[in-house]
């Protein structure tokens, strides 16, 4: 199934792995690459899960059960009202969301188009793809039964929540962290990933800590992001605000900001994509990614819960880590694999 839209122009710890990440640099790809990936952002229609190399072994499974047991006592963000990594128990059943979807035959489901390795089109195939690609068609064809029954839809960073709330899309697999602020509008699957905020500046800035590179800078971030947030309480200069991640790279190469603040595994993808930039050292706001529905679909977040815990246990969460993203992360999967504490 095949729906046009249309969005605007694309642009979004140790010491350890910011080395990792700027040695991933020198392997990736120019920023001629860069421009063909940022063109015009469109729906696409429906497509089967990729599959992955099965190079890594099967990963640690942990029951859903015991995470569950774990998310339960966990506090999280300093709140202890705030747990972002509790979530409805998976199940199987098909509850008044789910069968609602099933009626209109078709998952919609809000991606980027915007983040290398994460969600975008292949200037070389036309085909999109990525992490969050792979999860998103293994989530709607688990549920829909039927590839050509799933719907991806691309969904500006700042629209995520409006597009959920309007019914524009049904779930979001989308880079997306979870926050309280987030989970009073809308609801979250478990966890699927760790992220923090990472900050990347052209490769003549002099600047070697995040500090340094903001202190009276012109920082960029997307609308509506964790890296917003955290920049609204430094000291910058001024604060520029963008639809997609992928414009503040955009800004910089014009020369118009000095900083980028994003998530770690976006930061790694765009110092992939342009090696005119790299990603300092340092991290803030840990955190986690999940899938985002209305909050009212409670069975629909049980069924998600039950698929991701499939893909995770089944191998192939990790396989999409191991083809995705460990080339310019450079971390084992488990790293990145959230588990309750």
């Amino acid at each position: 199934m095949v729906t046009s839209t249309s969005t605007s122009t694309s642009t979004s710890t140790d010491r350890n792995r910011g080395r990792g990440r700027a040695a991933a640099l020198r392997g990736a790809r120019t920023a001629a690459a860069l421009a063909l990936l940022a063109s015009g952002a469109l729906v696409l229609g429906a497509g089967g899960p990729q599959e992955s190399s099965p190079t890594a072994g099967a990963p640690r499974q942990v029951p859903l059960a015991a995470q569950q047991e774990q998310a339960g006592q966990s506090e999280q963000s300093g709140q202890a009202d705030c747990d972002l990594y509790r979530s409805v128990p998976a199940s199987t059943e098909d509850g008044p969301a789910v069968k609602a979807v099933k009626a209109k035959r078709s998952l919609v489901v809000g991606i980027d188009l915007n983040s290398y390795r994460w969600g975008s089109r292949n200037p070389n195939t036309g085909q999109v793809e990525g992490f969050d690609i792979d999860l998103a068609r293994a989530i709607g064809t688990a549920i829909m039964g039927d590839p050509e029954k799933v719907v991806l839809k691309a969904v500006p960073t700042a629209d995520r929540i409006k597009f959920i709330q309007e019914g524009r899309v049904d779930i979001i697999v989308r880079t997306m962290s979870i926050t309280c602020e987030r989970l009073e509008q809308v609801s979250f699957s478990r966890p699927y990933f760790t992220t923090s905020q990472r900050v990347l500046v052209p490769r003549s800035s002099p600047a070697k800590t995040m500090d340094e590179a903001l202190n009276g800078a012109t920082a960029c971030a997307a609308s509506g992001s964790s890296a917003e947030e955290e920049l609204k309480t430094r000291p910058v200069k001024q604060l520029i605000t963008v639809q997609n991640h992928l414009d503040c790279l955009v800004q910089m190469q014009l020369g118009k900001v000095d900083a980028t603040m994003t998530d770690d595994g976006l930061a790694a993808s765009q110092a992939a994509q342009d090696q005119t930039v790299r990603v300092l050292d340092g991290e803030v706001r840990p955190g986690v990614m999940g899938i985002a529905m209305l909050k009212t679909s409670t069975d629909l977040t049980a069924r998600v819960n039950q698929v991701l815990n499939d893909y995770y246990t089944g191998g192939s969460w990790r396989r999409a880590y191991d083809t995705w993203l460990k080339p310019y992360l450079l971390d084992d999967a488990d790293r990145h694999w959230p588990t309750p504490r």
